[in-house]
């Protein structure tokens, strides 16, 4: 659709020979002294002026953008492309499937369910480090993978065939978004003769990382994707701006996985939800382009939506390096300097708050034991570690178990460090610090250091380009002699598929129940995440899982403690063997070329022999299989007809959790292993799964009917409904099948006891409810447990926006009050009114809930009602953003 181009900022640009339509952000006043990002989004609007959806008035509030105002315009941005990995990703190729169906059912053109914007998949969630420690860990993994995951991969290859502007990168090739910067990513796009900047939304929160490139681009829903890839605007408020500036230079010993906690800590701390923020300063040009990627990488660690850095000569660099066209590059110089958006190191843009980093301050740092934002001085570790081990019931004195591994007697203590892994886009993307823990391997190598016998090491690079730069520098070989072999091209143990540990070590963690510790190069550490037999999760450089794996344990003190004895018997302390800054360098210098990416990604949708002798069905519509327990048909449109269902107030509802402050979308959403004895594992077992073939939740995605039997399953939930349990659990209300009132049983029987009596639900909450990845299930199982509202005192962004989109009502406390202060044990019975307003075209501001106890007490509060804008105002009337996109199009 052509822009109706009110003020005039259609015109052309030419570079070299060729010629492309743009449209000018000069031609509206104010827009000069906008901070890039917002730069972006008004030539987006410009781009899209349609004179409904987006109109003039919107494109003026964006240049007269008020930089201390707090966000009250909506406005609809179109990104440019969808990027989506395959745990989030399947679930929306299976609803796109369902979409076509329903348009015929309604009468509607099947063919008409297509991505419009280009869609890209990459397949990085799905191996587990079954293997490790051995030179076949690759292949073997692969095999497994394989294996596990037949049925999705067919599903996802036909979905490649079957919609137009839909792509699969296939597994073994690398880690999304490390894929995403490497090769996907346009910086400058061109479509139709026109051109614009590049800007994404992504099935996974870290998508964040593309703003080290100067893409805007963030983490959504699986939900507000598919609505992305089907043409619809992703509806949000003109948000306030962070201006970060970053001066001075890092110190020797300092690696980018320092500076990027060390801002984490800082912005966490500052509080930049839903915000976003802008690097700037004389530090960003001197800050290479890997480094910028790390710390876009970590934007949903401190919460903001993005956390951009401006194009200049070393983002021009990288596009060389990485195997971009000269015509690409000259592309993206020309239109950025053209639209004002190159990166002045002296400008300094409207701001709605600024902070400010010396990197010279910074020193190295850890985090954890399970949040990313809790960073710790590593000269600190030792003592924090003592401290924080307490609250995992270790008192005086760290115990120690003997176990047997592989013929040798070893004692296993608390804090011992059982996985060590070099995993996640973070720090895999980043040439510096993969070089410096290859280097670090192979000093520990010529000094005679060994890896500590319990350690589970691994090497999980982020792409193929890592494999090749460790090739030519000779690395590999040290790499393996500690154990860090290659398992696989994948997230791996940053997203919880660290694979099981050794059986001896598991049992021995288990029967002592001993507190024990991983070390990764990740991005989240929450708690359950990384393994189900490790409590204390600690995030850190490449060298220094590496480090970590060598001395074996967290109770150490790299300054004071000696990793080992040399040939000699001389003490090898961690000093001796950091490799100096200037040799990483030069290492890189000589290893790292153009030619690695461009021959690495010569065919990147081709996939190897495995992905290509897969059987695929074909046609435009899939033919489900009823027998499948990967990929169901689901029921979000059963009986679904073109008029709306008026939105109803909500009566007589139960407390299905009472949860606290801090309740992760991992806490939530299904992930990690399918226990035997748990709703999901009775499910599996009844339809003729073998518990060996029982896969991952994530692998599962793909089957409502065992995600939903995985909502609010995960192993460290605490539900306050009952006393000093962890897991899935909470306290029935009523009788109901298999189900006694007053006693403990699965969250999910329980919800399923509620829906044959008709009783709705709802869900309490603390502070940050719904933090973490932006996981879809997380508000899908919500939704389909029978939750129409949750109760909390904060939220996370994509979270609350998520939940309205499966028809859930985000509420929130008055300020100042949360579920305790109110006297509510969660015992009560909810009616919630003032909902039905929306019938009427109006967003309450507030809504009325009362609380009524077993004694006929009630407690009455007004809850902030956290529709935030009017198009999901829209979403919510239509019982969801699927539904509303599925009435549109068929319109």
């Amino acid at each position: 659709m052509a822009s109706a181009n009110t003020f005039n900022a259609h015109g052309e640009l030419s570079v070299g020979e060729k010629t492309y339509e743009i449209y000018r952000i000069n031609e509206v006043e104010g827009a000069d002294t906008l901070p890039y990002s917002l730069k972006v989004l008004l030539e987006n609007l410009l781009r899209t002026e349609d004179g409904a959806n987006i109109t003039a008035d919107h494109i003026r509030a964006l240049g007269s953008w008020d930089a201390d105002a707090e966000p009250s315009t909506e406005i609809q941005f179109t990104p440019a492309r969808v990027i989506m990995q395959d745990f989030t990703g399947v679930p929306c190729v299976v609803d796109l499937a369902t979409m076509r169906e329903a348009v015929s059912d309604l009468g509607g053109d099947p063919s008409t369910i297509n991505p419009l914007a280009p869609a890209e998949l990459v397949i990085d969630h799905s191996v587990q480090i079954d293997v490790f420690g051995r030179p076949d860990a690759f292949e073997r993994n692969v095999e497994f993978e394989y294996a596990r995951n037949k049925e999705r991969y067919q599903f996802l290859r036909w979905g490649q065939g079957a919609f137009d502007d839909f792509k699969v990168v296939p597994p073994g090739t690398g880690i999304v978004h490390q894929v995403n910067i490497e090769r996907l990513a346009r910086v400058t796009m061109e479509r139709d003769g026109v051109a614009y900047p590049d800007t994404c939304v992504g099935t996974d929160s870290h998508t964040t990382m593309v703003n080290g490139l100067g893409v805007l681009g963030w983490g959504v829903g699986g939900i507000e994707a598919e609505a992305a890839m089907l043409g619809q605007p992703v509806s949000m408020l003109i948000p306030r701006v962070v201006g970060f500036k970053l001066t001075g230079e890092m110190k020797p010993g300092v690696t980018a996985t320092d500076v990027v906690l060390t801002i984490t800590d800082m912005l966490r701390q500052h509080g930049v939800v839903g915000k976003f923020v802008e690097f700037y300063g004389a530090g960003v040009a001197a800050l290479p382009l890997a480094n910028r990627a790390t710390i876009g990488n970590m934007s949903p660690e401190f919460g903001s939506t993005c956390a951009i850095f401006p194009i200049d000569e070393v983002t021009l660099e990288y596009m060389r390096l990485t195997g971009r066209s000269e015509e690409q590059v000259a592309l993206t110089e020309a239109y950025t300097k053209e639209q004002g958006m190159w990166l002045d190191p002296d400008a300094e843009p409207r701001f709605s708050e600024k902070l400010e980093l010396d990197l010279a301050t910074v020193v190295p740092s850890i985090a954890g034991p399970k949040r990313p934002q809790d960073r710790i001085v590593l000269s600190e570790s030792r003592d924090a570690f003592a401290r924080d081990v307490r609250g995992y019931g270790v008192e005086g004195e760290l115990r120690s178990v003997p176990v047997t591994r592989e013929g040798q007697e070893i004692a296993l203590k608390d804090g011992a460090v059982v996985i060590a892994s070099i995993t996640s886009c973070t720090n895999t993307s980043n040439p510096s610090v993969m070089m410096a823990a290859a280097m670090l391997a192979k000093n520990a190598v010529d000094k005679g250091l060994t890896v500590a016998p319990w350690v589970k090491t691994s090497m999980a690079p982020g792409s193929k380009v890592v494999t090749g730069y460790y090739e030519k520098a000779g690395l590999w070989p040290y790499l393996d002699k500690l154990g860090f072999n290659l398992v696989g091209y994948g997230c791996a143990t940053c997203i919880g598929n660290s694979g099981p540990l050794p059986e001896e070590i598991s049992a021995a963690v288990n029967e002592h129940d001993l507190t024990v510790t991983s070390v990764l190069s990740g991005n989240r550490n929450f708690e359950g995440r990384i393994n189900p037999d490790v409590k204390m999760n600690y995030l850190a450089s490449p060298p220094l899982v590496v480090a970590y794996a060598l001395a074996g344990t967290m109770d150490f003190d790299f300054e004071n403690d000696p990793l080992g004895q040399d040939a000699d018997g001389n003490d090898v302390f961690l000093t001796d063997i950091w490799p100096a800054p200037e040799d990483v360098e030069e290492t890189i210098s000589q290893a790292i070329s153009r030619d690695l990416f461009v021959d690495d990604y010569a065919d990147v949708f081709a996939g190897d022999e495995r992905w290509k002798s897969l059987p695929t069905p074909e046609g435009q519509t899939f033919e489900w299989d009823a027998d499948s327990t990967y990929v169901r048909k689901p029921t979000y449109f059963d009986g679904m007809t073109m008029e709306l269902t008026p939105v109803t107030d909500i009566s007589g509802a139960r407390v299905l959790a009472k949860l606290g402050d801090s309740v992760t979308t991992d806490h939530i959403s299904p992930a990690g292993s399918i226990k035997v004895d748990s709703p999901a594992g009775r499910y599996l077992a009844e339809h003729g799964v073998a518990v060996k073939d029982f896969n991952s939740y994530g692998s599962r995605r793909g089957n409502h009917e065992v995600m939903i039997r995985g909502t609010f399953a995960n192993i460290r939930l605490r539900n306050q409904l009952l006393d000093g349990v962890e897991g899935g659990f909470t306290r029935s209300f009523i009788d109901g099948e298999g189900v006694t009132a007053g006693e403990q049983t699965t969250i999910y029987d329980a919800a399923e006891a509620y829906r044959a009596a008709d009783i709705p639900l709802v869900v309490l909450g603390g502070k940050e409810y719904g933090s973490g990845s932006s996981r879809d299930w997380a508000a899908k199982g919500t939704s389909l447990l029978g939750v129409r509202a949750v109760i909390a005192e904060s939220y996370e962004r994509i979270h609350r926006s998520n939940l309205i989109g499966m028809g859930v009502l985000p509420l929130q406390f008055p300020a100042g009050i949360n579920a305790d202060k109110c006297g509510l044990d969660g015992s009560e019975t909810f009616d919630i009114s003032g909902v039905t307003a929306l019938n009427d075209g109006k967003t309450p501001r507030t809504v009325k809930v009362v609380a009524t106890k077993e004694s006929g007490e009630t407690i009455e509060f007004d809850a902030v009602l956290r529709i935030d804008t009017p198009g999901e105002a829209d979403y919510y009337r239509n019982g969801g953003i699927l539904q509303y996109v599925l009435r549109s199009l068929v319109k």
